[in-house]
């Protein structure tokens, strides 16, 4: 058995002593691990399916792609004039159906709120199975079923005025959007004013039906120089901005992940947007999907696209739907990128 000497030993021993020592003290020295931060909770209101508001949130809750930005969104469902009330009061204070001419009208209304960032460019139809009914100005003296209280039906609107036709002879019966297929479906009106993704699956089911020519495209480059209608995103009331300029670009990110999956891949999508609906509405909305001319679905700053939204407040003033233009500050003037 071999023996160390004193003087060798004691040397070991300090050694080690110096060594357990550093171990200890960088243990206690060294931070805590940091706990995984929780998700931000942000409530956003929005419209029910088949609303185009309604159309993302169904992707984001199923792929996370909120938790993917640090988010945890809870998206609340209410009809347009709940919608509007609970919004303007500030009961909800972001809004994920977040109408232009609607966030125009909050500010003459004396509510502070700013459209964040664009989802859908505006596509909006009239639609008849009446053989009498020809054109928009055979409307007059007609019954038309629509969702009076949304941006979509006052740009139809507009669209009707510029056609030459007298809006106050047609007879509107108001009624949520979930309720326009039925109404078309049930040839209950005359013609039924809806955009999409409605206009598809009622297509689906009622192939006959068709579309009265609004002009828009000709009409839109006569009065604004361009073919881009910004018309509906996000929107804030501009307290909660202030306190959450941080949340702002993940919010952002989100839609755009939801937006970019979904054009990528539409099938999936489909399945998820409308989990009970007939295999052939989920082709039509494939379809849909792939195509993107009447969907219209575009995610971008609000900041990016200002020149486009002054000329839908215009139009909101041409129909008398706004009384005066809106201040610049209803659009976040903030890059998302």
């Amino acid at each position: 058995m071999t023996r160390l000497s004193t003087p060798r030993f004691a040397t070991l021993l300090r050694s080690s002593f110096s060594g357990a020592a550093a171990l200890a003290l960088a243990a206690i020295m060294a931070p805590a691990p940091v706990a995984a931060q929780a998700p931000t909770k942000v409530t956003i209101v929005v419209f029910g399916f088949p609303s185009l508001g309604a159309f993302m949130p169904p992707v984001i809750k199923a792929k996370k792609l909120d938790a993917a930005n640090g988010l945890d969104i809870e998206f609340v469902e209410r009809p347009p004039d709940a919608y509007t009330t609970q919004f303007n009061s500030g009961e909800f204070k972001v809004g994920g159906s977040a109408a232009l001419l609607t966030v125009g009208l909050a500010e003459a209304r004396g509510v502070k709120v700013q459209y964040l960032f664009n989802l859908f460019d505006f596509w909006g139809t009239i639609v008849t199975s009446r053989p009498a009914i020809k054109s928009v100005k055979d409307l007059e003296g007609k019954q038309l079923a629509a969702a009076r209280s949304t941006t979509n039906y006052v740009m139809s609107e507009f669209f009707a005025k510029k056609q030459g036709v007298d809006v106050s002879k047609i007879e509107v019966v108001n009624t949520a959007p979930p309720g326009l297929v039925g109404y078309a479906l049930a040839d209950r009106s005359d013609a039924v004013q809806l955009w999409e993704p409605a206009y598809t699956l009622l297509k689906a089911k009622k192939p006959d039906i068709r579309i009265l020519d609004t002009g828009m495209s000709k009409t839109w480059k006569a009065f604004a120089g361009g073919e881009r209608i910004p018309y509906l995103g996000v929107a804030a009331h501009t307290d909660w901005v202030e306190a959450n300029q941080a949340l702002i670009p993940k919010l952002y990110a989100t839609y755009k992940a939801a937006g970019e999956f979904i054009a990528k891949n539409p099938e999936e999508s489909a399945t998820l947007i409308a989990p009970k609906s007939t295999p052939a509405d989920q082709a039509a909305l494939v379809s849909l999907i792939k195509a993107n001319d009447r969907l219209g679905m575009s995610v971008v700053g609000a900041n990016d696209v200002r020149k486009q939204i002054e000329a839908v407040y215009k139009a909101g003033i041409d129909v008398g739907y706004l009384k005066t233009q809106p201040s610049g500050a209803t659009v976040y003037n903030k890059a998302l990128k």
